[in-house]
């Protein structure tokens, strides 16, 4: 089958994942060592999805940094900057003219924080066969008390899309859907919209075969917090090894780290002590710290939110 380019979206603040977002863009924090940008790149190109766009709004060059060209990845990789951020349906509009310059009517639309393993040639050839404008991949709610639900109807389309814990009977979806260039031509380009809040709704009302859902039991892993990101890095170094540690960092050789992830640039002194922590970029963790279950940035003059506090040139965010 055909591949079609891809749209990733990278742009979002990551406002759950703060404070870390405070540092790099939600794309470009590590999960056992490997941006989720890179992770999502390498994840398509396996599947020979070669052309790539990625949109860009919240500490851009985080997610650049990590892609470059794409040619070490063997893809090649574009950007769409948006300012302000577009939000899901006008990050699509205003990405079509990189979408579509090769006559392309069809594309894949990624989430930038997604990690599954999806069938995506079955996505698109349920696509293909529906006749519907977007199709969606979910699987059944985990959770239907911190995921919003997406109901279907008995021939697999959207029936409707619902706030967490209304419905218990629902579907969940995964970030990964097809969608026909059509669906977002019409749009403002510039203007900040969403897909779920607004147009598929819209979609829907004209057409109740306007939006499917290809439904599976494919894996997916959530990292919407700093605490869901450790839980996530965690599982991965079982299945590809301890990746957690930067090679960037500098860790003095009686510092002790248990289940705890180090980006770059970091300093971490004699006799510290750190259980299940994430330490950004730029972080000097002084000699004989102890933290546990913490999100770690340098403060730099930010004020602590509700919860979090200022300890010797650090801002610490328990989880």
């Amino acid at each position: 089958m055909r591949r079609p380019p891809v749209l990733v979206l990278t742009a979002g603040l990551g406002t759950r994942l703060r404070p870390l977002t405070h540092v790099r863009a939600k794309a470009a924090v590590p999960v056992n060592g490997i941006p989720l940008a890179t992770r999502a790149a390498c994840w398509l190109a396996g599947h020979g999805f070669r052309d790539q766009v990625f949109n860009l709004h919240h500490h851009p060059a985080t997610v650049a940094r990590c892609l470059g060209d794409g040619s070490e990845l063997g893809v090649r990789v574009r950007y769409s900057w948006e300012q302000p951020v577009l939000g899901s349906a006008g990050g699509p509009r205003h990405a079509l003219p990189l979408l579509t310059d090769a006559g392309d009517q069809r594309f894949l639309i990624v989430n930038g924080d997604t990690l599954t393993d999806v069938d995506l040639d079955g996505v698109l050839q349920r696509h293909a066969e529906s006749g519907a404008r977007v199709t969606m991949a979910v699987i059944r709610n985990p959770e239907p008390d911190k995921y919003g639900g997406v109901v279907l109807d008995d021939d697999g389309f959207v029936r409707e899309f619902t706030r967490r814990g209304v419905v218990r009977d629902s579907y969940h979806f995964i970030g990964v859907q097809v969608a026909e260039a059509g669906v977002f031509a019409d749009l403002e380009d510039g203007v900040p919209s969403e897909s779920v809040a607004a147009l598929y709704p819209r979609l829907m009302r004209e057409n109740p075969r306007a939006v499917a859902a290809y439904a599976s039991d494919a894996l997916f892993q959530d990292i919407g917090t700093p605490a869901d990101c450790l839980a996530t890095s965690l599982a991965l170094v079982r299945k590809e090894g301890d990746h957690l540690v930067s090679p960037g960092a500098r860790v003095a050789s009686t510092a002790v780290l248990e289940r705890t992830a180090v980006w770059d640039d970091v300093e971490i002194g004699a006799g510290a002590h750190l259980v299940e922590c994430i330490v950004a970029d730029g972080s000097r963790i002084p000699a004989g710290m102890a933290l546990h279950r913490c999100a770690v940035i340098p403060a730099d003059g930010r004020d602590a939110a509700d919860g979090e506090r200022i300890e010797r040139g650090l801002l610490i965010h328990p989880f």
